[in-house]
């Protein structure tokens, strides 16, 4: 088997993996984060939260507006006195309005409505942390479970290429033994099929592995056309513990963000209410007016100075719609309540269902490892049997089947166990790489 060993890597030397640039899980990872679309719009609606998040949005802070009006107008007069001799009827004549004004207002109570908009807008910049949270770790977990795909199909790969060669050898002792008059067409054609199905199958697995790679890269938000070459192996965590897991359930960013969104809809049950509540606001300003007019009774009126007051709304009757929008903000807490329970349920449910294979596939593992290392043993014993005319076409073929399946299976298992490792730290929130 050494010298099996031998031929497969110089078949990876020929095939030129050497040229290509070995991408590293931490680069591919390193690069999604960097330009993740997804992780860009949520950290876009953090920012908008963020500016959001002031007592100025929540209605707190003074409002400050100047107004400017001025207004030229051609009228007709007709004035008529006691004393005839002063009677006046005059047309287009010009006159002037002019209004400037500066006011300022400041809400003084209206049911303690800001405070609740200010607590709901400081909740909805947790909140989208928390989904900035969760996409990190969903892009972590996709980089990675795509990362570990590549490696499973190339030791698919790896198995495929042992067996070609196995496949080769077979063929080559058939073909000395016909020379000879030891075999017969049946076993050289069987083989010869048998080596074109390998090369087939080999060809179609490189295909499989190059749409592998270029899924990574567009989940690394890379060059699809980049050649690169992935040549790490999948290590599996043996220590995962369930109630290690179960501990950090309530860490995951989407429960925690659905706790986030329960605040939120408390504090618009909060704001609602106040709508039914007396609204009292202060008035301060100055304000500057003259009119002008080429003739009448008065040539010029001008007033100006500062003023200071207060304003009483109160709600008497709108059809009872004030009411209705609380009772629906009720209703929208409930459902928020509800769907954070139901995310609850569903990590607990995938962390059991992900815990089980996980351990199952483990113990799994350790019992095909040695029935892996035992067909490899068999097949080499049984190729050196058909060398010495101690074996047939037959013995050799099922022992290549059964390496394979073997080799198959042991990869699967290794890349389903480091599947479920990887979902269950994503559902704990503890991906690292």
């Amino acid at each position: 088997m050494k010298k099996i060993a031998f031929l497969f890597s110089l078949a990876i030397a020929v095939t030129g993996f050497s040229q290509e640039r070995v991408l590293t899980l931490t680069e591919a990872v390193n690069a999604a984060l960097k330009n993740s679309y997804d992780i860009q719009l949520v950290k876009n609606n953090l920012e908008a939260s963020n500016i959001n998040n002031s007592y100025g949005v929540a209605g707190g802070l003074p409002v400050v507006n100047g107004t400017v009006s001025d207004q030229e107008q051609l009228t007709t007069i007709k004035q008529e006195y006691s004393d005839a001799s002063r009677n006046a009827t005059r047309s287009n004549v010009g006159a002037n309005n002019l209004t400037v004004g500066v006011t300022g207002s400041i809400l003084i109570f209206n049911g303690y409505r800001v405070v609740a908009t200010k607590k709901r807008l400081e909740e909805l910049v947790l909140q989208n942390q928390e989904y900035i949270k969760a996409q990190i770790q969903n892009t972590i977990a996709g980089v990675m479970t795509k990362y570990y795909d590549i490696v499973r199909q190339q030791s698919l790969l790896k198995t495929i290429l042992l067996s070609i060669d196995v496949a080769k050898k077979r063929l080559d002792i058939l073909n000395i033994r016909q020379e000879v008059g030891l075999a017969n067409n049946a076993d050289t054609y069987q083989a010869q099929l048998d080596l074109t199905a390998l090369e087939q199958s080999l060809k179609s697995q490189q295909l499989v592995i190059a749409q592998a790679k270029t899924d990574l890269l567009n989940l690394s938000f890379m060059n699809p056309d980049s050649k690169i070459a992935v040549s790490d192996t999948i290590i599996v965590d043996r220590t995962i513990n369930i109630d290690s897991i179960r501990s950090n359930l309530t860490k995951n960013p989407l429960l925690v963000a659905a706790d986030r969104q329960v605040r939120i809809n408390e504090l618009i049950e909060k704001e609602t209410a106040a709508l039914r509540w007396p609204s009292l606001r202060g008035t301060t300003g100055f304000n500057f007016q003259s009119s002008k007019s080429a003739a009448g009774f008065t040539l010029l009126n001008q007033s100006y100075g500062p003023f200071i007051g207060l304003s009483l709304a109160i709600p008497i009757y709108n059809g009872g719609i004030f009411k209705k929008q609380q009772q629906v903000a009720e209703i929208n807490t409930r459902n928020a309540v509800l769907q954070k329970e139901t995310i609850a349920l569903t990590n607990e449910t995938g962390m059991v269902r992900t815990y089980q294979s996980y351990t199952n596939t483990l113990s799994q593992l350790e019992t095909e490892q040695k029935n892996y290392d035992l067909a490899t043993k068999l097949l080499d014993l049984v190729l050196q049997k058909f060398q010495l005319g101690n074996a047939t076409i037959v013995d050799v073929k099922i022992a290549q089947q059964t390496f394979e399946n073997e080799g198959y299976r042991l990869v699967n298992l290794n890349y389903a166990a480091k599947v479920a490792e990887i979902e269950l730290k994503r559902l704990a929130s503890q991906l690292i790489f």
